[in-house]
C-alpha cells in the first residue's frame, strides 16, 4: 500500500505533461526487496542523497529501525525539504528522534504504543495526515494517497491536486484533518439502496433529510427503508444522519475557515446551539474547543 503514494506523483507527471517528480525507490542495502505479500521491488541503496522529499514505508507490523537507517534519516533531515512516513513508518521517524516536539499521526490501532514510545511527540490520532513543518506523517494504509495528493497541492496548487485525485479515482479527496474513523464505514451497509441513501445524505447534509426523503433516494417505501436501514446498520436513520453531520462539522471546524454558525447550517444542524449539544453528547467537547485543539498548524 505504501507504493500508492508514488502512483499519485506519477499521475501528477502525466497530468502536467512534464516531469514534476523524479521518483526513486531506496532500501538500506539496495537490490530486490520483498514486499509483505511477496512481490519483489528493485531498489537503490541509501547512499544516494540530494532528494527534495523522502517518504518512508514499512510492512504491516511495527518496524525495527536499524542504526544505519536512523543515522541516514538524521543526516538527510538537515538538507531534505520534506520527510514523510506512511502508516507505521512513523515509528521509524520516532526512532530517529525526528518527532520530538512535533505533531504526528499513525495507524489508529497503534496510537497508545506510539505515544508511550515517543512521549515528546504530540500524537494526534484523529487525522488522516499531518504536516508539521518539514515532517509529514500519515495514518494507515490508503491514507498514503491522501498524503501524496496533499503534497502535490502544497507544491503545485489545488487544481492539479484535484486532477490527480480524479485520475486515481479517489471517491473523496480527504483533507489531512479528516478523522481516521469514517461514519459511512462504521455504518457497514450491505445493500446498494441503503448505500445510495447514505451517499445522498452525505451530499445534502444541509437539508432536513427526513425518513421519507431518504426512502425516496433508496427507492423504497418509508416503512421498508426504516426496517432495512436498522437491520443493516444497527441504528436509526436519524442517528446515522447525525453521525454524518458531526463528521462533516468536525472537519470544517478543524480546517478553521468558516464561522461556527455557518458550519452549523452547512452541516445541517440548523444553529450553533443544536450543534453544540450534539458535540457535547458525542465528543464531550464543544465545537469551539475542538477548533482550538486543532491549533494554528496548517494541516493540509
Amino acid at each position: 500500500m505504501g507504493f500508492v503514494a508514488l502512483s499519485a506523483f506519477e499521475v501528477a507527471n502525466k497530468e502536467a505533461g512534464e516531469m514534476l517528480y523524479d521518483l526513486h525507490v531506496l532500501s538500506e542495502e539496495g537490490g530486490p526487496v520483498r514486499s509483505s505479500f511477496g512481490m519483489e521491488v528493485a531498489t537503490r541503496p541509501l547512499e544516494e542523497s540530494g532528494f527534495d522529499t523522502i517518504l518512508i514505508a514499512v510492512g504491516m507490523e511495527v518496524p525495527t529501525t536499524s542504526p544505519v537507517l536512523a543515522r541516514y534519516l538524521q543526516r538527510v533531515a538537515k538538507s531534505t525539504r520534506r520527510l514523510a512516513s506512511i502508516c507505521l513508518a512513523s515509528f521509524v521517524l520516532g526512532d530517529a528522534g525526528l518527532l520530538d516536539g512535533r505533531r504526528a499521526t499513525t495507524h489508529w490501532l497503534y496510537a497508545r504504543s506510539f505515544q508511550e514510545r515517543y512521549p515528546k511527540c504530540q500524537v494526534d490520532i484523529d487525522k488522516i495526515f499531518i504536516a508539521d513543518r518539514s515532517i509529514w506523517t500519515s495514518a494507515g494504509m490508503s491514507a498514503a494517497s491522501d498524503l501524496a495528493v496533499g503534497m502535490i497541492e502544497d507544491d503545485h496548487g489545488a487544481e492539479l491536486a484535484r486532477t490527480v485525485a480524479r485520475g486515481m479515482v479517489m471517491y473523496h479527496r480527504r483533507a489531512g484533518g479528516q478523522s481516521q474513523h469514517s461514519a459511512l464505514l462504521n455504518l457497514a451497509t450491505r445493500s446498494d439502496r441503503i448505500q445510495d441513501a447514505l451517499a445522498y445524505a452525505k451530499a445534502n447534509l444541509g437539508k432536513p433529510l427526513g425518513a421519507e426523503e431518504l426512502a425516496r433516494a433508496a427507492r423504497l417505501s418509508p416503512r421498508q427503508f426504516t426496517r432495512l436501514f436498522r437491520s443493516e446498520t444497527g441504528t436509526s436513520p436519524s442517528k446515522a444522519i447525525e453521525a454524518l453531520r458531526l463528521e462533516a462539522a468536525r472537519l470544517l471546524l478543524e480546517q478553521g475557515r468558516l464561522p461556527i454558525e455557518e458550519i452549523a447550517h452547512e452541516a445541517g444542524f440548523g444553529n450553533r446551539e443544536r450543534m453544540r449539544r450534539a458535540f457535547m453528547r458525542t465528543y464531550g467537547e464543544a465545537p469551539q474547543a475542538i477548533r482550538s485543539n486543532a491549533g494554528p498548524l496548517a494541516v493540509i
